[in-house]
């Protein structure tokens, strides 16, 4: 398990990202001149729509994409000359479908896969695998087989073979999807826990809600460029810029711009916070 986050660390460049280009096929701009830098111990939530480009941008920060123009350095290491195998031991990245990590015979084998392929000695994986199963919550099914969970433990099972490795930065693309809401409340609640270890979260989702509960920064990407970044108050006092990027704001960001005109602020995040803003001006109860 990592360290928390030293407070001389809490600026550190994890992931610096200068110029970025990335072309499918030679003729699909995904991502066009995106510059950007993630500091340790941040908590930042990556937005859009489908085709927005988020995706893509996390796959070039693992290494899986190379850039064709521009750089990519993850904890001091260039992607362009590092295997992904080398970049894993700094970040890891749990996949959207969770499917697509799994695949022994028992959830303990299925966490021990990583860091046992990573090289670590035998006792060391088995304290990374134990802390892994404890902060997503395994320990009933660990010999259960993966494929056989309902989505929420597979997606948690891909999570923990993530975590085991124990990457100093976590990717998760669009972790909740398909989960009710206990199974996302859950979910989230354990990724916040590895926040609050001092690992640096990168949330890629098109769920403002997930936003608005969890994130301290808000990227929010269109047509393969950053068109905002910032708190998420920031994100939702400009709901234009949301909508141009095709994200849904939550239905509580919508109440407060319509009743702006009434005194309520436009960067509402929260019901709590709405209905404090409604009774702080008892002139439009």
């Amino acid at each position: 398990m990592i360290p928390a986050a030293r407070a001389n660390d809490i600026h550190e460049k994890v992931v610096s990202i200068r110029n970025l280009r990335y072309s499918y096929e030679g003729r699909i701009q995904a991502l066009v001149e995106v510059n950007i830098d993630i500091r340790a111990g941040e908590f930042v939530a990556i937005v859009g729509g489908n085709g927005s480009g988020k995706t893509t941008l996390a796959k070039a920060m693992i290494g899986l994409l190379k850039p064709a123009t521009g750089s990519v350095t993850v904890a001091g290491k260039r992607t362009s000359a590092s295997t992904v195998a080398e970049l894993a031991r700094v970040i890891g990245y749990a996949y959207q479908n969770p499917d697509h990590q799994l695949f022994c015979a028992t959830v303990q084998e299925e966490v021990a896969f990583g860091p046992t392929n990573l090289g670590f000695a035998p006792a060391d994986v088995a304290r990374k695998v134990e802390h892994a199963i404890e902060s997503m919550n395994l320990e009933a099914i660990r010999k259960e087989q993966p494929l056989s969970l309902s989505l929420g433990d597979r997606r948690k099972v891909s999570l923990a073979s993530v975590i085991a490795m124990d990457p100093r930065i976590l990717v998760l693309d669009e972790p909740t999807t398909g989960l009710d809401a206990d199974d996302i409340e859950d979910l989230m609640s354990s990724i916040d826990a590895l926040n609050a270890e001092g690992r640096t979260i990168m949330l890629i989702t098109h769920d403002m809600r997930l936003v608005a509960d969890y994130a301290r920064r808000v990227v929010v990407m269109g047509s393969g460029r950053i068109l905002l970044d910032c708190d998420p108050k920031g994100a939702f006092y400009d709901l234009q810029v949301l909508k141009s990027s095709s994200l849904e704001p939550p239905t509580v960001a919508i109440l407060a711009h319509r009743l702006s005109a009434l005194g309520v602020r436009k960067d509402v995040l929260t019901p709590d916070e709405l209905v404090m803003q409604l009774f702080r001006g008892g002139d439009f109860l």
